[in-house]
């Protein structure tokens, strides 16, 4: 439950923007991006006098298969389940900043795919480079919730489905408890899906989404505490013309 308090307390005590965004070409392949952003105006109205004085730098760039091959004695340790499950994150790029000097804190998860159900849960990333790294066991299995992509051609699926029921609730109820005088605070906790897409859209499962003017693209936008208290609020649907 640690990993869960210490995540909540990062969500509520901060001010962040994530934004996923999909690019698919005609033939069914094309590229993912996740981007998280911490928001300075919110988290310095957050820190007061603490945010001059913060002092942090991390600039890390890597591709996920440099782990497997750096710490291949550990990866090794592995049962071939999870060595096949470290493999498909292989080809995601990951640039994690933190500057405090020029105030930019943004990590950056990306992939290029054949096809979009090649795509991993890019938002366990880190924590299965870091179990590889460290030699643990595998703590991104700690979310309780995964993600997954279908896409034919004519119906593209964000499915989000639950998997652990209990870490879930647990979830729900530090939300509840968490101190008033900072979920009464207003600040940019936006959870922001864009979606490009080869075909001209005729429906989309969601009445927020915003088309553009060619129909062609959509833009989603979620409060972030609320969708880690109910992740499946997040689930698309998009038929095509």
């Amino acid at each position: 439950m640690n990993y869960i308090k210490t995540f909540l307390l990062l969500i509520l005590l901060s001010s962040c923007q994530i934004t996923e965004t999909i690019n698919i070409s005609p033939d069914g392949s094309g590229t993912i991006e996740v981007v998280q952003l911490r928001d300075e105006n919110g988290y310095m109205q957050l820190a007061g006098d603490q945010y001059a004085k913060e002092e942090v730098f991390q600039d890390t760039a890597y591709v996920f298969k440099e782990y497997i091959q750096k710490y291949n004695e550990t990866f090794l340790k592995y049962t071939p389940a999870e060595q096949q499950l470290f493999q498909s994150y292989s080809n995601v790029k990951v640039h994690l900043k933190k500057s405090s000097f020029e105030k930019e804190f943004r990590n950056v998860l990306s992939f290029t795919f054949g096809k979009i159900s090649e795509i991993p849960d890019l938002y366990k990333t880190v924590n299965y480079a870091d179990d590889i790294k460290y030699n643990y066991a595998l703590t991104a299995e700690n979310h309780y919730y995964k993600i997954d992509y279908q896409f034919d051609g004519e119906v593209f699926k964000r499915l989000v489905s639950i998997t652990n029921p209990v870490i879930l609730q647990k979830t729900k109820e530090e939300f509840k408890n968490a101190d008033s005088k900072y979920t009464s605070l207003k600040l940019t906790q936006s959870y922001i899906l864009r979606y490009h897409f080869p075909e001209k859209i005729k429906l989309v499962s969601n009445e927020k989404a915003i088309l553009s003017l060619d129909k062609k693209s959509l833009t989603l936008e979620f409060q972030l505490s609320e969708c880690l208290q109910n992740p499946e609020m997040t689930n698309l649907e998009v038929v095509f013309e």
